[in-house]
């Protein structure tokens, strides 16, 4: 099988545990012929970070979320003020950018492979229930050896190997698409610009039916 790319949804690692254990997530997903791409850590652009996530992610097969401590708050307040409001004690929230790119990653159909270090706040696209499942880990390189992790690896390597092969995920030749599936695959300014073409085309051609029958 040829080597396929993966986005890998991380933030900027704060100890060396977390780098030590990231690194063994990229090994891991190289030894299994899958090449990680994180803008910001190994994948750099002039433009800016939401555009380059953009463009990864649309050159990519698959997406793993690792996400890590990036904010502590040993005492808070959720609802604070309110009828609702409720205590917080040793809260742990990862960056969010893990949601921003797991949001976007799945609005691409791309496999999601979600590794949630323990005490993590499970919340947004970082909490069961979804279409993904999350696997609570401690951040050190064994976690990657268990039973557990080898199975969820194996089954989402399966679905990046069959998603490239499917009809959505193969470009058509133009002159084989219907109308619609043009117009699907229009970016908005594309789309906007195609129906301004169009209604000069139509105006003109009404401009031009008056003069013919205005002169007969």
């Amino acid at each position: 099988m040829s080597e396929l790319n993966v986005f890998v949804s991380v933030g900027g690692t704060a100890t060396e545990q977390q780098e030590t254990f990231v690194r063994a997530v990229e090994d891991r997903l190289r030894s299994e012929g899958l090449i990680p791409h994180t803008a910001g850590r190994n994948t750099f652009s002039a433009d800016s970070p939401l555009k380059t996530v953009t463009q990864l992610l649309d050159s990519c097969s698959g997406t793993v979320v690792i996400a890590l401590e990036r904010m502590y708050f040993p005492v808070g307040a959720d609802k604070r003020g309110g009828p609702k409001e409720s205590p917080l004690v040793d809260v742990k929230l990862a960056t969010p950018w893990n949601q921003i790119e797991a949001a976007m990653a799945y609005s691409r159909g791309h496999p999601l492979l979600v590794i949630v270090e323990q005490g993590i706040k499970n919340e947004g696209l970082l909490e069961r229930g979804h279409d993904w499942y999350i696997q609570s880990v401690k951040p050190d390189p064994s976690a990657l050896a268990t039973t557990e992790f080898n199975g969820v690896l194996s089954s989402w390597k399966q679905k990046l190997v069959k998603r490239p092969l499917t009809s959505a995920s193969v470009p058509k030749n133009p002159s084989e698409l219907t109308v619609g599936e043009l117009v699907g695959s229009m970016k908005p300014s594309q789309l906007w610009s195609l129906l301004g073409t169009v209604a000069v085309l139509v105006a003109g051609a009404f401009a031009l039916g008056g003069k013919l029958f205005g002169g007969i």
